[in-house]
């Protein structure tokens, strides 16, 4: 007796999802040919590379995070070139990146939420020294796009958007960030804090899991000796990691997630992209709040 061959699925709805799954591979590559010519026929100038730099993590959480950013990125804008370098401790290090890119144009773009060391010193010495034509955006935050990712990661994690005025009275959100020695960075933590209040109706009061004070578990004591015992955390990280979960523990309520691969982290990265393309270099540290 022959083994009898299995059949194949003839099923109208596979041909319709292998139909579908093909054509939106045409119309990707489409769009990505056409985005290099102009009307009038010519191919337009290349547009620069964006490179978005992370800090690296040793969570593998964070790289898978990032990289699954970088897909919304590049489904948001096909054509672009997207690319990803670290500062440290993941691949690709950004002096890497920079180095494959030859001497083409960059646009970087920090995958951090605030100004310090890193968005001032040390990646602009890392373009610097590479051939790449390189221009550094500013940090990410202080932006309305963040605080409407937070908001919803909140949403997420339980929190109710109408609520009365008792539980109202007894609410608040500790806004939980990395810290940093650089005093510019708490003030665009603030600065975040203060957005994210004015969205949500109630004290939101900046905390650090490193370098920075107060820390979570000190703001929520400060917190519930003022009557606010519904606090929940906001973690203000862009992907999972030790200072996430840490913060995460030290929640008295309720903690969300990080931002991770919220539509709105895609689409301000493309946004700190598109306005270094028309700005001017020394215009740039301006944008942060933009």
């Amino acid at each position: 007796m022959t083994a009898s061959t299995p059949p194949r699925d003839e099923s109208p709805t596979a041909h319709l999802d292998s139909t579908a799954h093909l054509m939106n591979r045409i119309s990707s590559q489409l769009a990505s040919q056409l985005s290099l010519v102009s009307l009038d026929g010519r191919r337009r100038p290349e547009q620069p590379a964006l490179v978005v730099v992370a800090h690296g993590s040793r969570d593998p959480r964070a790289l898978s995070t990032v990289r699954a950013l970088l897909d919304k990125v590049r489904a948001l804008r096909p054509g672009l070139p997207v690319h990803l370098g670290h500062i440290e401790l993941n691949e690709p290090l950004l002096p890497d990146t920079l180095a494959a890119l030859g001497t083409g144009e960059a646009i970087l773009v920090p995958l951090l939420l605030s100004r310090g060391y890193h968005v001032k010193r040390d990646i602009p010495e890392m373009a610097a020294e590479a051939d790449v034509h390189a221009r550094v955006a500013p940090a990410l935050g202080p932006h309305p796009l963040l605080v409407e990712a937070l908001h919803a990661r909140l949403a997420e994690a339980g929190w109710r958007t109408h609520m009365d005025d008792a539980t109202r009275r007894a609410s608040a959100v500790i806004l939980a960030a990395a810290g940093s020695r650089d005093p510019e960075s708490k003030v665009d933590t603030s600065r975040t804090a203060q957005l994210l209040a004015d969205r949500l109706g109630v004290p939101v009061v900046p905390a650090y899991a490193t370098t920075a004070a107060p820390t979570v578990a000190d703001t929520a004591r400060a917190l519930a000796a003022r009557g606010r015992t519904r606090v929940a955390v906001a973690s203000y990280f862009t992907a999972p990691g030790r200072f996430a979960t840490e913060c995460a523990q030290a929640a008295p309520w309720i903690a969300s997630a990080p931002l991770g691969t919220h539509a709105a982290m895609a689409r301000l990265l493309l946004h700190r992209y598109d306005q270094m393309l028309t700005t001017p270099v020394a215009a740039a540290p301006e944008l942060a709040s933009a």
